[in-house]
């Protein structure tokens, strides 16, 4: 049953990829982490976890919880029966520190210190141009991550970009999978990013054996909690 799952899902993200967004990657090494094209992440070990700032009041699966995770660490715990499933993560990168996300507001015609004008729809417009070259650029720095970990028999997929709310702000979600050539699903990553005029903020969640955070364990329990993902991300307390 479980096998049949995991083809169909990979039949599914197969129509769903664009022509041209498949690419199978050769060899096979130790990965290294992939690191978003942003720098300096915001961090103030004194501030506590930020998802209990910003989490809304969506709900979770039935006979699931969903809370900020005990600790500093950025990271929403995902759990069932008192056992942690998965868990999101979220990253915060500030404007000042982020040159290479500078140079992006200034190509799509934002300047610097610019006041975010979120009713403003040609900024709207402005700020997701930015956006999705900076996912564009995750993918590059995925894709060439993964060229030296995945044998022929993985094929690497891309989703679609599609412009979805996070919070108040108006984002970008984003995603990538592994496929086995045999069946079945390697990795699957799914990912938000918003920018509210100071700080950019990135939210993963991944199936992936090799992430030692912001993941599940199990695809199944990824496949279960993916529509709350995108309705958390839509109801967060941002900016």
């Amino acid at each position: 049953m479980l096998r049949l799952y995991h083809l169909l899902l990979g039949s599914i993200l197969l129509v769903s990829i664009p022509v041209g967004a498949k690419f199978v990657l050769p060899q096979f090494s130790p990965r290294k982490a992939v690191k978003p094209p942003a720098v300096a992440k915001l961090a103030n070990p004194n501030e506590g976890n930020i998802w209990q700032k910003i989490l809304g009041n969506t709900a979770p699966p039935t006979n699931w919880q969903v809370a900020a995770c005990e600790g500093n660490a950025p990271l929403l715990c995902v759990s069932s029966k008192g056992k942690v499933l998965g868990t999101v993560e979220i990253n915060v990168y500030p404007l000042a520190s982020n040159e290479d996300f500078q140079k992006k507001l200034v190509a799509a015609g934002i300047p610097p210190g610019s006041q975010a004008d979120y009713q403003n729809s040609k900024y709207q417009t402005q700020v997701l141009s930015v956006l999705k070259t900076w996912a564009e650029d995750h993918y590059a720095a995925f894709a060439k991550d993964r060229q030296g970990e995945y044998g022929k028999e993985i094929t690497f997929l891309t989703y679609p970009l599609q412009a979805v709310p996070i919070g108040k702000l108006q984002g970008i979600r984003y995603g990538f999978a592994g496929l086995k050539e045999k069946g079945g699903v390697q990795e699957q990553h799914i990912g938000h990013v918003a920018f509210d005029g100071s700080k950019l903020y990135v939210i993963t969640t991944a199936f992936d054996p090799g992430s030692q955070t912001g993941k599940f364990d199990k695809l199944e329990n990824l496949a279960i909690f993916q529509p709350y993902l995108y309705a958390i991300a839509a109801d967060l307390r941002l900016p």
